[in-house]
């Protein structure tokens, strides 16, 4: 055995760990070894009154350092004794049991050849637990613990020769850690073990274990990597063990490859980043790029480290080969890693898609849609009500997704409407015929929103029978049938994304794939029912509220990043609209503005509204029975409302709470709505849709119906269970009668296009020349005409701003277009189609007023269609079934370009719009090891057992 040895013990007390508790303990474990130590040095990091009162207590050396101060600069400040054999690597919290220090020694002596003999270091608190005996890396430099984790069951006792060891309690001969020189300060505190096994190695030595050694730690991280307890020390050991592997990197390789390595260490943090967002763990990141960029700035530390190398080394990197991990090994670690449940005990069941019958449920939906709308199957374009053609090419589609010149107005420059993306995303998924996706749509509807309620439903029962149930009662609320019928393809797709949002959201705060999905579905749902915005902040308050108090703020980041996608997109019609000094524009709806039929913000209108009812026909029973009783209609939703009451009240009632509030939101959204106009379509100002408030107040109460039905029962009614969701589906049944027969009773609004809304032959030379401007006039039948500039060959969806719609006063740009109808109006002007061609408007449409027609503006049509043909340079192209056109006999010039600063906004604005998509859809792909998180979590949140936490 060693004649001498030298004991170090470092201390730093960093105020959250019990430093002066676990020092007691290890200063009193070190005096009770069988074999003694002969000299003992603490280094004290920091000034803490109850750690010095310990230290001194102790017949030890004591030496004062900064706080700051790592475990190997700590122990570089002490001078080893001259006449010590070994020093003994210790800290506040390692504490050796009574053998240990004399099975190190032993296992020192075997040979002369050892330099260090390394311990088995267990739980502070368990000793059957390993916390590290042995370490090793791969070819690659990634470092594995041999047997980190596991059950010590005298598995590992025979393993001998390692490649190196974890630093704390390593008993390492004095001559070789002399000449070795120490630990290497630039690891950070990470693989300072493995590095010096490996110049161990590389100096002709030996590495040993001595497993009969047993060291109790706790992971203060004073020595070695702290113990992940939470989620500063996860970051920590992130940047730690990073940085080590760099460093190692650049101090191993051969000279003629460092330059190259270094080139690549940022290239690589970049391609990390998006491994770390594929994984689910963006709070990798940042201590990703700092150890990048640390290790990048420290070129002195990586030649002091290579000199040290150089210095002492006696054999090949060959030696080492043997002692490194193969792949079949790491692979059978890392599958021991995952196999270790960390989430708990739960095992999710199967989803029973098929099995519980929501195959069924989507099938049967899909053939009620195909018999109501028999006809859309032919139709190549959807029209009426709020529908209008979408652009003819992909790009363009896209073009109006951003910011710049929008295609209506004269020369309007501003941000593109959220909604118009989401326009842009439809379009391409067919780039032959963007508008058909529309008629796609509009089949598809009723199973896509079945087959989205029956989802939204596995996260509250896993009974077969409620899903049916709460997908049946989704595809087919009142609000989500109305707005089929009446073409508003905003309320069909905010009810379509809603139950997904309940999916993806309600499991958000669990993981990444939840928040990176829920983040893309939230921006979704407000690009296109932006007077959701309010009702969403609530929920997310409470959601962020529920996560501190019952979590303990776990989860709260993922929350945090779910409104992100949203904020990107918003900002910049955000900016434009507050700025502007019309932030309540903001709650426009987008899309084409159409003062279509709803309730009013009377007492009866909002009366309907809590039965879920968006418009005076009663959902269409007023037109279905003309002369018949239709009080008893809005009774119909009683089951559905009396149930969700009743939800906070059974066993699970935080689900129930949770629930109500929601509905409790969407229908506050929806009574709102109906009192706040916005924007204009003409001389008709249009209120807010309060069909986008009420889907979320029907998701809300169809959760509440579901909790009440499993939840609410005693095990001796369950029958009632059967009977209560069949009574409950058959009234929405009833409900949704007419609004599924209206097509075939001619009373939806829907058409057959029109592919175009200005006439065949200006959409013909428009289609592929989006700078090609119409004037549209149109007489109001309130007196005066409606005048706007539409450029290319179509007015569309995606194309539509509420920057124009929303507007209280007229803009420069509204006072010229109001000037060049005048103009074209006034006989008296002379120069005015000349100023059409200098600006690229190459047509003048005088389109008919709205039926019916009042005599106002049949005079004003008729003296304006005087007045045009009196035009020399306006050649009548005649009739069309888009109005009377004319064509500008004229050479036009080209549209006006775009000022330069112009593009260069719209490219950083795109830049960070399509970074942070991409970061969400990294997020939300899943993987192998997030579905294997997902699997130890239930699949229903908020079971009443879980809830009282």
């Amino acid at each position: 055995m060693p004649a001498r040895v030298h004991a170090l013990v470092v201390v730093r007390p960093d105020g959250r760990t019990p430093a002066a508790f676990h020092l007691r303990r290890t200063l009193a474990a070190v005096g009770t070894q069988t074999r003694p130590v002969d000299a003992l040095t603490i280094v004290v990091c920091g000034d803490d009154p109850g750690v010095a009162e310990v230290a001194a207590s102790a017949s030890a050396t004591i030496v004062r350092a900064p706080a700051s101060t790592s475990y190997a600069a700590a122990a570089a400040r002490v001078e080893a004794d001259p006449a010590a054999d070994a020093v003994w690597l210790l800290a506040q919290d390692t504490a050796p049991e009574p053998e240990a220090l004399g099975h190190l020694a032993g296992a020192l002596e075997v040979a002369p050849s050892v330099a260090f003999s390394a311990p088995k270091l267990v739980r502070w608190d368990d000793r059957t637990v390993i916390v590290s005996l042995g370490v090793s890396a791969n070819r690659y430099g990634r470092t594995v613990g041999l047997a980190d984790g596991e059950f010590d069951q005298g598995q590992h006792d025979g393993r001998d020769d390692v490649l190196g060891a974890d630093v704390r309690g390593l008993l390492v001969r004095a001559d070789a850690w002399h000449s070795l020189g120490g630990l290497d300060p630039a690891l950070s505190g990470a693989d300072e073990g493995l590095d010096l096994g490996v110049r161990a190695r590389l100096a002709g030595a030996r590495v040993v274990l001595a497993p009969a050694a047993l060291v109790a730690v706790s992971g203060d991280g004073v020595a070695g990597l702290p113990a992940p307890l939470h989620a500063g020390r996860r970051r920590r050991i992130a940047y730690a063990s990073r940085v080590a592997r760099l460093h190692r990197r650049l101090v191993y390789a051969p000279a003629w490859a460092v330059p190259l390595l270094w080139l690549t260490i940022l290239p690589a943090a970049a391609g990390r980043t998006v491994l770390h967002l594929l994984r689910k763990r963006p709070s990798l990141i940042m201590p990703e790029w700092g150890a990048a960029v640390v290790v990048a700035v420290r070129v002195l530390a990586v030649i002091r480290a290579r000199r040290r190398i150089s210095s002492n080394r006696r054999a090949g990197w060959a030696q080492l080969a043997p002692l490194r991990v193969t792949r079949a090994e790491e692979r059978e670690h890392l599958d021991d890693e995952t196999d270790d449940d960390a989430g708990g005990r739960h095992h999710r069941g199967e989803l029973r898609f098929f099995a519980g019958g929501g195959a069924w449920l989507v099938l049967a939906a899909l053939l009620a849609s195909i018999a109501a709308f028999t006809a859309l199957l032919a139709w190549p374009v959807l029209g009426g009500g709020a529908l209008a053609p979408l652009r003819a090419g992909v790009g363009q589609l896209w073009a109006d997704a951003s910011f710049g010149r929008r295609a209506l107005g004269l020369d309007t420059v501003g941000p593109a409407d959220p909604f118009a993306a989401v326009v842009a995303v439809l379009g391409t998924l067919t780039p032959w015929d963007p508008s058909r996706i529309i008629v796609v749509v509009w089949v598809l509807a009723l199973p896509l929103a079945a087959l989205g309620g029956w989802f939204a439903a596995t996260r509250v029962t896993d009974r077969s029978l409620l899903r049916i149930t709460g997908g049946a009662v989704w595809a087919l609320a009142p609000t989500f049938l109305v707005s089929l019928v009446d073409g508003r393809v905003t309320g069909v797709l905010v009810h379509l994304l809603l139950p997904w949002l309940l999916y993806a959201g309600s499991v958000a705060h669990r993981s990444w794939s939840g928040a990176g999905a829920a983040s893309l579905l939230l921006a979704a749902v407000l690009a296109c029912s932006p007077s959701l915005t309010p009702a969403m902040i609530v929920l997310w308050f409470a959601a962020v509220v529920i996560a501190i108090v019952v979590r303990a703020g776990r989860g709260v980041s993922r929350l945090v990043w779910t409104l992100v996608p949203t904020l990107v997109m918003a900002a910049p019609l955000v900016w434009h609209h507050l700025f502007g000094g019309t932030p309540w524009a903001l709650l426009a709806d987008p899309g084409v503005p159409w003062p279509g039929p709803q309730v009013g913000p009377d007492s009866a209108g909002r009366a309907l509204l809590t039965s879920g009812i968006p418009t005076p026909d009663i959902a269409g029973w007023a037109t279905l029975l003309p002369a018949g009783p239709v009080w008893w209609v809005p009774l119909l939703a009683a089951p559905l409302a009396l149930l969700a009451v009743v939800a906070p009240v059974t066993q699970r009632w935080a689900a129930g709470i949770v629930l109500l509030i929601v509905t409790a939101t969407g229908l506050a959204t929806a009574t709102a709505a109906v009192g706040v106009s916005v924007a204009a379509a003409g001389s008709e100002s249009i209120a807010l849709w309060p069909g986008a408030g009420l889907s979320l107040a029907w998701l809300g109460a169809m959760g509440g119906a579901l909790v009440a039905l499993d939840a609410g029962l005693a095990p001796r009614l369950e029958p009632l269970r059967t009977v209560a969701a069949v009574v409950l589906c058959a009234a929405m049944v009833v409900l949704a009668v007419p609004s599924l027969t209206a097509m075939t009773r001619g009373t939806a609004m829907l058409t057959n296009g029109p592919a175009s809304t200005l006439p065949a032959y200006v959409a013909a030379e428009g289609r592929d020349d989006p700078d090609l401007g119409t004037v549209v006039l149109t007489p109001q039948n309130a007196g005066g005409v409606a005048v706007e500039v539409v450029w290319g060959g179509s007015e569309t969806i995606g194309a539509q701003s509420t920057v124009v719609s929303t507007r209280p006063e007229p803009t420069a740009d509204d006072v010229a277009v109001a000037e060049l109808a005048a103009d074209l109006l006034t006989p008296a002007a002379d120069d005015v189609v000349a100023d059409l061609a200098r600006t690229g408007i190459g047509f003048v449409l005088l389109a008919p007023a709205a039926t019916p027609e009042s005599d106002a503006a049949r005079t004003l049509r008729i003296t304006a269609a005087n007045a045009l043909d009196q035009r020399e340079q306006l050649d009548s192209v005649g009739d069309t079934d888009k109005g009377t056109l004319w064509r500008v006999d004229d050479d036009l010039s080209p549209r006006p370009a775009e000022p330069g600063w112009v593009h260069d906004v719209a490219g950083l604005i795109a830049t960070l719009q399509v970074a942070v998509v991409a970061i969400a859809l990294l997020l939300a792909v899943p993987t192998a090891a997030s579905r294997r998180v997902a699997r130890r979590t239930p699949r229903i949140v908020g079971p009443h057992w879980r809830e009282v936490r």
